[in-house]
């Protein structure tokens, strides 16, 4: 197993990603420390955790509050005594607004949520990493760094950032053997697309099979990965099979993009 034993904090659990990354590294003998701000969903995954035999740690965060985000990492090093991995996956989505339009309100959510929060959570697991001499960091980034669109501004703002921020800190503690990455997704099937498609075909009086095939027929797989597919490439970046990648962003998107 690709993560025997490891401890890995994953953020933003939720039905979609943060589940699918979790039940992921559980899978490949993980220990789960589970943050959200709904305990309800935390428990849920939790129990599906421990159903593959491993531990599961559930520790409410509201990760835009950096005491919080001490008390996520004190409470894992309670239970565990180390922390091998964080995942870095909460995310607030865009407010589709143009950037004319965008009030400051808004930018500075996007920021908080989309930036910020990880910048905070990585800050608080960093001492026992360093302490450790290692540790893997894996920032959930998005496609919107490499095709920026109208209405996505706030989003790809502090997405790039966020990208910028991982970059930078991977030359930070690299000396200390904490190695930092991100993985960028592109369309993830699941309610928020389909919504997102149901929206579009609306909006412009076409069905809805439209939509979808237009975005299909330019993925070079022709099919949109759904979350688990993707977390596939986070479970790479965590374990020691990537012992030898830092500062890396791995495009997970099916072929939608190329990039170079």
């Amino acid at each position: 197993m690709l993560l025997e034993n490891k401890i890995v904090i994953v953020s933003g659990i939720g039905p979609g990603m943060g589940r699918d990354i979790s039940l992921s590294c559980a899978e490949q003998g993980a220990h789960i420390v589970l943050a959200s701000r709904t305990p309800e969903r935390l428990e849920e995954v939790a129990a599906e955790v421990r159903a593959l035999g491993r531990q599961a740690l559930c520790v409410p965060t509201d990760v835009t509050d950096p005491q919080r985000c001490q008390a996520l990492a004190a409470a894992t090093i309670a239970e565990f005594g180390r922390i091998d991995a964080v995942v870095n996956n909460a995310f607030k989505q865009p407010s589709f607004e143009l950037l004319e339009d965008l009030s400051a309100e808004s930018w500075q959510e996007s920021v908080l949520f989309n930036c910020t929060a990880a910048l905070q959570v990585t800050q608080a697991v960093l001492p026992q990493m360093k302490e450790q001499q290692k540790g893997s960091v894996v920032m959930i980034n998005t496609m919107s760094i490499r095709r920026p669109q109208p209405y996505f501004g706030a989003y790809s703002a502090a997405k790039s950032a966020l990208f910028s921020f991982a970059r930078t800190l991977a030359n930070e503690v690299g000396p200390y053997g904490i190695r930092v990455n991100s993985v960028a997704p592109g369309y993830i099937w699941g309610p928020s697309v389909k919504w997102f498609f149901e929206n579009q075909a609306e909006s412009r009086g076409v069905p809805f099979d439209e939509v979808k095939k237009e975005i299909t027929d330019q993925i070079a797989l022709r099919h949109i990965p759904d979350s688990k597919e993707i977390s596939g490439a986070v479970v790479f970046l965590a374990s020691d099979l990537s012992a030898a990648v830092t500062g890396h962003t791995l495009d997970a998107n099916g072929g939608h993009y190329l990039h170079f």
